[in-house]
Formats: C-alpha cells, structure tokens, sequence
C-alpha cells in the first residue's frame, strides 16, 4: 500500500499569489463611457443618454407583448407619467419628474418581473433603493418621495400595468383587475388612448423619453 502524503499548507508564496487577483468587477460601463459602481452607485456616473439608450431597450412582460415591438421601459414609464399628470393636472414638473424616473434604475438591472423580485428577496430590493436613490440626486430630486406622491406614482403604475396586460400581454380583463384593480381616475380621452396601446420601436422611445425629460427638467434635449 502507498503510504498517504502529507498535506501541504500553504505556503507564503501561494498566499501571496491569491491575494494579489483582482477582485470580481462590481461596475457596469455605459455607452457615454462612464463606470457606473453597482454596489455604491454615485450620482455623478449616470447620465440620462445612458437611461433613455437602456430603457428603451428592455422589455415589459419579458417581452410577452403581441406587435412588431416588444413595450419597451421607456415607453412604459411616459404611459405612467401620462397617468399620474391626468390625474395630479397641478402636479409640479418635479413629481412628474419623478414619476418618469421611477424605473430608471432599471436600466442597469433590467425589468424583472415581480414574482422573480420576491423570489430574489431584500438584497434585491435593497439594491434597487440605492440605485434609485443615486438618480434621484443626480438630477434634483429628493433621494426618497414625500409618501402620497409614492402612492400616487404607484397607483399610476398600476393602472399602465393593467392596460398593458389587456391590451398587449393577453391578461383577461377581471384577471388584470384580480392583479392590478380597476383602473379609476382619468380621463375618457385618455382611456381610449390606452385601449389602443401599440409598442413603439426602441429608437422612438428613446426619443421621447428624451424629449420628455428634457421638458421636465428644463435641460435641452441632448443630441
């Protein structure tokens, strides 16, 4: 029988050699060249031409939406604010900023469908508040919403989800009124609209999203 070798330890040259590897990259680098540090993200690496580009970029419902286009983020968040101004007509232009930032952060982390985010837990979510938080101060926003303008926001989400679902992702409609209530509070004018949601191309959301923005923060429109 061979007899069993000794374990070798570690030696100092060896303890050296894996201290020395870098470690895991933790930033995200953006087409306008900034490093966008995904564990403590600063204010000063997120430019909105790396938003809009993103955003309008992913897709809603996993891209389970009928058309030529999946919905893209971009146009998702304008449907919302569109919601929220019809039925906030004395909002300020910072509210409705807000509102057409709200998913901002997912341009960097993608638009996971709500049960994937229960699933992942408060890590997830933690990391969204931070991140959310980082857009806010970059473009003079409070870092946390005054409680009924939050509910507001999401009660707009909602009602966009619910016309998403019917119109474009094949929910029935008391099977989108069991998931994200009855839509309630806005104009007729604007409801016919919504009944008739078609996805635009990603270069057209990114342009309006733009435009928007560019209307509500009061910047010019970056070319």
């Amino acid at each position: 029988m061979t007899p069993k070798q000794p374990k070798k330890t570690p030696t100092a040259k060896t303890a050296i050699s894996r201290s020395s590897q870098p470690p895991p990259r933790a930033w995200q680098r953006m087409l306008s060249g900034r490093r966008l540090d995904l564990l403590d993200p600063s204010p000063l690496d997120i430019e909105i031409e790396d938003i809009a580009h993103g955003l309008a970029r992913v897709a809603r419902w996993n891209g389970q939406t009928i058309g030529d286009h999946a919905l893209s983020v971009a146009q998702h968040v304008l449907i919302v604010e569109e919601i929220a101004t019809n039925r906030n007509p004395k909002w300020s232009s910072a509210w409705k900023l807000a509102t057409l930032l709200h998913d901002a952060q997912e341009y960097v982390v993608g638009d996971l469908i709500s049960p994937f985010k229960t699933a992942i837990g408060l890590d997830y979510k933690a990391f969204e508040i931070r991140l959310n938080e980082a857009i806010h101060l970059r473009f003079g926003l409070p870092p946390n919403l005054p409680d009924e303008v939050a509910t507001e926001i999401k009660s707009a989400d909602r009602i966009a989800a619910y016309f998403e679902a019917t119109v474009l992702a094949g929910f029935e409609r008391n099977e989108a009124v069991r998931f994200f209530g009855k839509p309630s509070g806005i104009s007729a004018a604007l409801r016919m609209r919504l009944e008739k949601l078609t996805p635009f191309p990603a270069a057209e959301a990114q342009d309006l999203f733009l435009r928007r923005f560019a209307l509500l923060s009061k910047h010019p429109t970056p070319r």
